[in-house]
């Protein structure tokens, strides 16, 4: 145990809370949320995010007192970057944060922020801590160690992934580096400056989101001339070169954010970037097509007559989480309902008055239901769903001719149930 170095860890979402739990083995940690039922719960042993076991220990303290930041003398700062209804990025969250570290910063504090932003950002922080009188560089350091925690990813946490690590200064480099070692499995990646461990980062989710926009590019283009696209790119990955992506919906925090954040400022430096928007455009209309070809679906298989029912399977942003922020789902149900029709949401991990709130969804649609359906959309690929069978999922359909999109290929394309007319992007 150090006793020297005491940490605050400023939010505790996906990416706060491992980082204060791995920590607390070393060193005493100081969890602060400004959300006091999330704190109750911490403290109860209870992630309502069901990601990770919490252990209870006389290192690790949680709080929504803002004023216990000031028992800390190395500040990590973990809270959201989103972006806005205009897609303009939203940093209210981070520049809350840092007011409050300005409000109990002391000679010889460290604070190092993990919140994905744009090249500047972080810098442009100093400013507002500098309002406590005391100047980076010399009275305190200012870093930057970029998140890579995967929601619902066991294998690559925090202490078994590569940490990208830059500071304001050599001294404050050098501290960053040795505290966050100590709990890695591997060394930090130490960037030369700030700037350019912030570009790693937003470029990371940058090429995912290109990527998969152009596999599902393809999957529209296969689509018309009645190739699967699975198929397709399992035969292309047989190349020792030929990068694996697969089509699907693009939600999250990160993924179907981070490209506005380098956006912005490339607008801000008067440069426009084609292949990142492009990529973006497409990724946010995909939903859009997946409930247009379902809408097409069900006419062409006779399902025209009177209001035709779907139910998908899956709510969240991604497969074997509960979150249902920015999921990309929702584009999928409304533009179903936009067509007039009808839709039912399971998805065992999520909350549904949740999603009621959230999105404005109606009860009706989690109801348990002897109604069949007419259409079955697949559109997250839990565990849960994976174990089932053809069998399975016929139990919801009707037995005239039906369609069902499985939009991650988690069932055979054979034998399947002769009434069932299978899609696959």
């Amino acid at each position: 145990m150090n006793s020297d170095t005491v940490i605050s860890v400023i939010g505790l979402g996906y990416v706060g809370l491992p980082i204060a739990l791995s920590f607390a083995k070393h060193f005493k940690v100081i969890g602060y949320d400004t959300n006091e039922k999330r704190i109750t719960e911490l403290r109860n042993g209870i992630d309502r995010n069901k990601e990770l076991s919490i252990y209870l220990n006389d290192n690790l303290q949680f709080t929504s007192d803002r004023v216990n930041i000031r028992n800390a003398n190395f500040h990590i700062v973990c809270v959201p970057t989103p972006v806005d209804e205009a897609k303009k990025p939203d940093l209210s969250f981070l520049e809350s944060a840092t007011m409050k570290i300005t409000d109990y910063i002391k000679p010889g504090d460290t604070v190092v922020y993990e919140s994905t932003v744009w090249p500047g950002v972080t810098r442009d922080q100093i400013a507002t801590l500098e309002l406590s009188g005391l100047t980076c560089g010399i009275d305190f350091g200012v870093g930057y160690s970029p998140e890579r925690i995967n929601p619902g990813d066991t294998k690559h946490t925090l202490e078994n992934i590569v940490k990208l690590v830059a500071g304001s200064d050599d001294r404050t480099t050098a501290r960053i580096v040795s505290i966050y070692e100590s709990v890695l499995h591997h060394p930090v990646y130490v960037c030369s400056s700030i700037e350019v461990a912030e570009a790693a980062k937003i470029i990371e989710n940058i090429q995912r989101d290109v990527n998969i926009a152009l596999v599902n590019e393809l999957s529209m283009l296969f689509n018309r001339i009645d190739l699967d696209t699975r198929e397709v790119l399992e035969a292309a990955g047989t190349k020792w070169n030929f990068l694996k992506f697969w089509p699907g919906l693009v939600g999250g925090h990160c993924i179907g954010v981070d490209p506005y954040y380098l956006t912005h400022l490339a607008a801000k430096v008067n440069y426009t970037p084609q292949m990142i928007l492009s990529g973006r455009r497409i990724n946010d209309e995909y939903g859009v097509y997946i409930a247009r070809e379902m809408a097409k679906a069900l006419i062409r298989y006779g399902a025209n007559n009177g209001k035709p029912t779907i139910t998908i399977f899956g709510f969240s942003f991604k497969a074997n989480v509960s979150d249902i922020r920015n999921t990309r789902v929702i584009d999928i149900y409304r533009e179903l309902k936009d067509h007039g029709i009808n839709v039912k949401i399971i998805d065992p991990l999520c909350d549904a008055i949740e999603i009621i709130r959230e999105y404005g969804i109606q009860y009706e649609v989690f109801e348990e239901s002897k109604e069949l359906s007419d259409g079955i959309i697949i559109a997250v690929d839990h565990d849960i769903f994976r174990e089932k069978d053809w069998s399975y999922y016929d139990k919801f359909l009707k037995q005239s001719s039906v369609a069902l999109m499985d939009l991650h290929g988690i069932l055979p394309r054979r034998p399947r149930p002769e009434h069932i007319n299978l899609w696959r992007p």
